[in-house]
């Protein structure tokens, strides 16, 4: 067997994962291949209501085999996810794609075909993703360039001309109009070439939440496999239902430490010194017009100063670990 394996993971939302799945059911309707649903360790009594609905409505019976799986460890999205995707198909076969689908994203009846059927079409394509858009019709920004130093400036001082002079390096690009190549894509619906992740490895599981996508979009475009927008690959998402982001009071460390271990990983220690010091300094210009300007904030309260302690946290532990560290000697000949 193989074909398409579609990844969908629960977080203490299993109502709207069983939407979900019922919505990617209906759009996998002619495709060969496999659903599996992973319950991210939600000890709510998800797993057992998802694998008692499952049997009751025959999904795991049908055309598109489903199976409810229990990953005993809630490492974040990309663990989650990877532990659907090492499943694999159900006799034990490797699929050509992997499909990875939020809990609250429900996909058109062709959205499915029209991922799979572009990649087919593109065979130096590696993955493929969906246009979003909201329960109230509004597209979502979902296609985005990397990040560098140039984009955490000017993602916080807010200043038409830094924009315009810095427009090449902004990370959340308008919604496309057309079908096309990006530099990365949320994964709230992404397919994946299996020959690709072989090659470059699955989620870095490092990352418990945020920043794993641009991680692996990254990781693929450096080994050649770019990513690409479908616009004729309609999904809608709620958004947030899981990780709460619309309510944030503060922004929590986990997104603290994704941030940070992308900029090192990609970029090294200097670089990511400097990007952070260039977010800080748009920042504070950024708060400064507010002074005199009566505008939103547009962050989480004292994101600058959570951002700045975290930094200089683990920059000390580093230093601490490193100067702690055993001296190495070499053998004596």
């Amino acid at each position: 067997m193989a074909g398409l394996l579609t990844v969908l993971l629960n977080w203490r939302s299993a109502a709207m994962t069983l939407q979900a799945a019922e919505a990617a059911l209906a759009a996998l309707n002619g495709i060969d291949g496999a659903l599996v649903i992973v319950d991210n360790d939600s000890g709510d009594g998800s797993f057992e209501r998802l694998a008692a609905e499952v049997a009751a409505r025959g999904w795991d019976q049908g055309p598109q085999r489903v199976r409810v799986l229990q990953s005993g460890h809630n490492g974040g999205f990309g663990a989650g996810n990877n532990f659907g995707i090492r499943a694999g198909m159900p006799d034990g076969s490797k699929p050509d794609f992997v499909y990875i689908l939020n809990s609250d994203a429900f996909p058109e009846e062709d959205a499915i075909a029209a991922l799979l059927d572009h990649l087919r079409r593109h065979p130096g394509t590696g993955f493929a993703g969906s246009f979003i858009y909201g329960e109230d019709g509004v597209a979502h920004h979902t296609a985005f360039r990397f990040p560098s130093i140039a984009s955490e400036f000017e993602g916080q001082i807010r200043f038409g001309p830094v924009s315009k002079l810095l427009r090449r390096w902004i990370v959340a690009q308008p919604i496309p109009k057309q079908t096309g190549r990006v530099d990365w894509l949320a994964g709230a619906s992404l397919m994946m070439r299996w020959k690709v992740l072989e090659e470059i490895g699955l989620f870095d599981e490092g990352f418990f939440l945020y920043f794993e996508e641009t991680d692996l979009c990254r990781r693929a475009a450096l080994a050649g496999w770019p990513t690409d927008y479908v616009l004729e690959s309609r999904v809608v998402h709620i958004g947030s239902a899981s990780t709460g982001m619309k309510e944030w009071e503060r922004i929590p460390e986990f997104w603290l430490d994704s941030r940070l271990r992308y900029f090192v990983k990609n970029h090294g220690s200097a670089y990511t010194c400097a990007a952070t010091l260039a977010l800080l300094a748009g920042g504070g210009l950024w708060r400064a017009r507010l002074l005199i300007q009566r505008k939103d904030r547009g962050d989480p309260p004292f994101y600058l100063r959570d951002l700045t302690r975290h930094a200089l946290k683990k920059a000390f532990t580093s230093l601490f670990r490193r100067a702690s560290a055993p001296a190495q000697t070499r053998p004596v000949a």
